[in-house]
């Protein structure tokens, strides 16, 4: 007998609460981007659980708009939500290398990106933004325009600043004061 997959809908709060009881690490961490933390979100232990990608999706899914072409991943980041929204939305995803690769198509890309067209691009969790902004330059050099950034979690530690200085719209689906972070 299969085990029943009853996805129930949740509210923001509800969504913010069962991310926080899950991902929520305390201690001392190093973050990707050098800084030290006395608390870490484990985006591994929130990105794999139904429940939380199905809520995700929709919500991701909810800040596409008409102009939205395509859903980018920027590597190393959260492909798990991107790819609930795009299921979601009904828009398809690229994936974005740090790096071109040596070997196969040797695309820094992958999927299928045209020039002229508009992408979002979906973030888990951010603190400076650093990376998403590599991205954002990969991007613009495919000639794609960037709509803007969504990050599933923003760390309230410069990403938002980051960004919009450079000139990119930022949303955050949470912030670390939502998940009771203080």
């Amino acid at each position: 007998m299969h085990a029943a997959r009853i996805i129930h809908t949740m509210t923001r709060e509800q969504l913010a609460r069962r991310i926080a009881d899950v991902a929520l690490l305390r201690g001392e961490f190093t973050l990707r981007s050098g800084r030290k933390s006395n608390y870490y979100l484990d985006k591994y232990r929130f990105e794999t659980q139904p429940d939380v990608l199905a809520a995700l999706g929709k919500m991701l899914a909810d800040r596409v708009t008409a102009d939205t072409d395509r859903i980018a991943v920027p590597e190393r980041g959260a492909c798990p939500p991107p790819a609930s929204a795009s299921m979601a939305s009904g828009k398809p995803c690229v994936f974005i290398r740090n790096q071109k690769k040596e070997y196969g198509t040797a695309k820094q890309v992958e999927g299928v990106l045209n020039a002229g067209e508009t992408v979002m691009i979906v973030e888990d969790v951010l603190t400076t933004g650093g990376q998403v902004l590599e991205a954002v330059q990969t991007l613009q050099n495919a000639g794609a325009k960037v709509e803007r950034i969504v990050a599933v979690i923003d760390r309230l530690e410069g990403a938002r600043e980051n960004i919009e200085r450079a000139g990119i719209v930022f949303e955050s689906l949470f912030t670390s004061k939502d998940l009771g972070i203080a």
